[in-house]
Parts: structure tokens; sequence; C-alpha cells
């Protein structure tokens, strides 16, 4: 099939924090590039995943979710957000089943754009019928959304029905990476976002938020990749937190680590970890470039 009879395009995952879109980034591309917790803020950076079909190629676009920001860090966030839609040819708006609130500059940024809207209404599982139609009223009389489909992104309930929306939406183009790569992201990167992830699901609180992890070296070798990371934190007692008595919580972090790294790179791995303080570093203009926002 030539080039002109090819479609292709951009498709921007947004919706407000913890409404599942890493979940449904991850299903959607039938493979795990973006960490999932419970806990709001998860997707810090724009995590493409790109999916070939013998004549399409759709590249999704994981982005931080939509608030108001506190510090730069959160800044930078909402720019990846804003990119990700001023760039998209195609827009998932994920709202959770029952949510009802909105920013009205964030509304007003998507109907401005003219790009297609896709409203996902998700956790369905969880929900009533008349819950679900509450939903699909009230914020399809927000957005006007193109398509409303109504889905369970833990479950993969319905996924297969946004897939051909999104086809049917694709305009025509060749494709924009080779049909071979799965991300535009190093693998170094999802291997510091697996590690933050065990930090996010190991440890409550404000100790997530603080962190920041820093591959600081990566080798492979013949039977084994040999990993060294930092894990930055802004105040001494989140470092005595992560390390833990006797060290027994960096080992347990460690060890979680490691074993999910290895399932990602399919090989054996030597994961070392330190802990730092870096005060403040989510206002640090030079830190945060260091860690890769901006980029």
């Amino acid at each position: 099939m030539d080039n002109q009879q090819h479609k292709a395009g951009f498709v921007s995952i947004l919706g407000n924090p913890n409404v599942g879109k890493s979940t449904l980034m991850n299903v959607l591309i039938n493979e795990r590039l973006s960490i999932v917790s419970s806990k709001a803020q998860t997707t810090r950076h724009r995590i493409r995943g790109i999916v070939n079909g013998e004549n399409f190629q759709i590249v999704y676009s994981d982005t931080p979710g939509l608030l108001t920001p506190s510090y730069k860090m959160q800044e930078y966030m909402m720019k990846y957000a804003i990119n990700a839609l001023q760039d998209s040819d195609i827009l998932l708006y994920i709202i959770e089943c029952g949510e009802t609130k909105y920013d009205e500059n964030v509304i007003k940024h998507i109907t401005q754009s003219k790009v297609p809207v896709i409203l996902i209404i998700n956790k369905i599982d969880l929900a009533s019928k008349e819950a679900i139609m509450e939903s699909k009223h009230h914020w399809e009389t927000i957005l006007h959304p193109l398509k409303t489909c109504c889905i369970s992104a833990l479950h993969a309930t319905n996924v297969n029905n946004i897939i051909e929306d999104i086809v049917n939406l694709l305009p025509l183009s060749p494709p924009y990476f080779p049909k071979d790569e799965l991300t535009d992201r190093p693998t170094r990167f999802f291997v510091s976002e697996i590690i933050r992830e065990k930090i996010l699901l190991q440890f409550r609180k404000e100790v997530p938020y603080s962190v920041e992890i820093e591959i600081t070296d990566y080798k492979e070798e013949k039977n084994i990749t040999r990993i060294s990371a930092n894990i930055f934190v802004e105040r001494e007692s989140q470092k005595a937190i992560i390390l833990g008595h006797k060290g027994e919580s960096i080992k347990e972090l460690g060890t979680k680590s490691r074993l999910s790294i290895e399932e990602f790179l399919a090989q054996k791995v030597f994961l070392e970890l330190r802990v730092k303080v870096q005060k403040n570093w989510r206002n640090d203009e030079l830190r945060l470039r260091r860690f890769g926002y901006g980029i």
C-alpha cells in the first residue's frame, strides 16, 4: 500500500490526575510503557507509544494530568499536556464515571483547538447504568465530543471501539516513525520510571512526590545489564524514610525494582541505588533540566 493510502496521526490522552490515563495508554498499545499507581500525578512527562497496523500508524501520547501548577515541575507538566493537545490530530479526553469537576481554561484550550475529541468515560465496571448516562450527558454538554466511548481501562472493556474510531479519524499520511519502533523514549527513561513507580507503590504521603530518579550508569554486558541510579529527595527526613531501619526499605525497593526491570529488559540486572538530598529541586530550573524536564 503506497503512502497516499496510508493513515498516521498523533493521539493525545488528556484528563484530570488519577483517572486511568496511563492504564488506558498501556492497554491501547498492548505494552506497559506508562507507570501506573493509585496516586494522582503519576505521569510527569509526555510519553509516546507507537502502534502500527498494515495501513496505519497511531502515535499515542500519555501526558501529565491537568492541574493548577504549584511549583516549576508542575508548570512543565502542564506545558507537556498543552503541547500534546496542540500537536494532536485526535484527542482522547478521559474522565472517571461520576467525575464532574473541570478547569474552564483547559476546556477552552480544547474547544478552541478544533481537534476532534473522543470522550472516554472510564471505570464503568464500578458504576450503574444511570450514573454512566449522567456522566455522558454532563461531559458531552461541556466538550461536544465527536464520539463517546464508555470503558473499563483496567479490564480492557470496549477498548477496541476506541481503536476503531481512531483509525477512522486518522489523516492520510506516511508513518512518522519506523514501523519497528514502540516509543520515542530511550530505555534508560523507562528504567528510571520503573524505579519511581515502585517508590509510588511502596511509600506514602509526600515522599513519592518529592522523588526524582537519575540513571548514572548503564552498562550492557553479555549476560547482565548493570545499572546505577540516584534517588533524589528534598529533605533528610525523606532520605531516612526511603533508606528505612538498617537499610531495609531501600533493599526492598531495590529488589522490587530489579525484578520489574529484568522483566522489561528480558535480561538479568544488577541494580545499585543511592539516595541523595537536593533541596527544593522541584523549583530548581537547572536541576529540572538535568532531570529531563523542558525537553
